[in-house]
């Protein structure tokens, strides 16, 4: 047996939800790499079950600190947007202005030609 044949199930027997044979929990018990896997995952549980208990107490003024930046942050995206939105307007305005200046110039051309005939 190797350890990556149990590398799999080692975090299933610290915790409880696997069960395995009598062969393999005697590789287990003798291989020093499972050995010092299954005390990482012992610490690694401990460690959560600490912090599930713990509360920790966020800096002074955090929340407005962060409040602040988030209306910046939306101010920042209104200006960009109102920006975006003007460059559009005059694009649409030179366009139009193009398309008036475009049917001004034809009235013209009819009309002489109407004049000459």
């Amino acid at each position: 047996m190797r350890y990556e044949d149990v590398a799999e199930l080692l975090p299933g027997i610290v915790d409880g939800t696997v069960e395995i044979d009598d062969r393999t929990l005697a590789f287990v018990e003798s291989d020093l790499r499972c050995q010092a896997e299954l005390a990482r995952y012992r610490r690694l549980l401990r460690a959560l079950e600490q912090l599930r208990y713990r509360y920790s107490e966020p800096a002074p003024g955090l929340l407005a600190a962060t409040l602040v930046a988030l209306a910046e942050e939306g101010e920042r995206r209104a200006i960009r947007s109102l920006l975006s939105g003007r460059r559009l307007a005059y694009a649409g305005a030179a366009l139009g202005g193009v398309a008036v200046a475009g049917a001004a110039a034809t009235a013209v051309l009819l009309a002489r030609r109407l004049r000459a005939a």
